[in-house]
């Protein structure tokens, strides 16, 4: 179910995001509601740099397969 927001922009901010939904020829509402969910999706995944900094990252591997297999046998106390 749809829910109702009320949110306070400044004049300039407004008018971005109206011409912004307007070129792209929808709601202003649905403008918002996609850019803030594509923004926590930027947020929640790891984008392929920094994949590449992680998968390079030794000493952080060896802890998380460490973790994995001790999760796995049921060690330790988690968190």
């Amino acid at each position: 179910m749809s829910k109702t927001v009320t949110l306070r922009l400044k004049e300039e901010t407004y008018e971005k995001f109206r011409d912004m939904a307007a070129e792209d020829n929808r709601p202003l509402s649905n403008f918002i509601e996609t850019a803030a969910l594509r923004f926590i999706q930027e947020q929640e995944h790891a984008d392929e740099f920094e994949m590449a900094e992680i998968r390079e990252n030794v000493g952080l591997n060896r802890s998380l397969t460490k973790g994995l297999r001790d999760a796995k046998a049921k060690r330790g106390r988690f968190v």
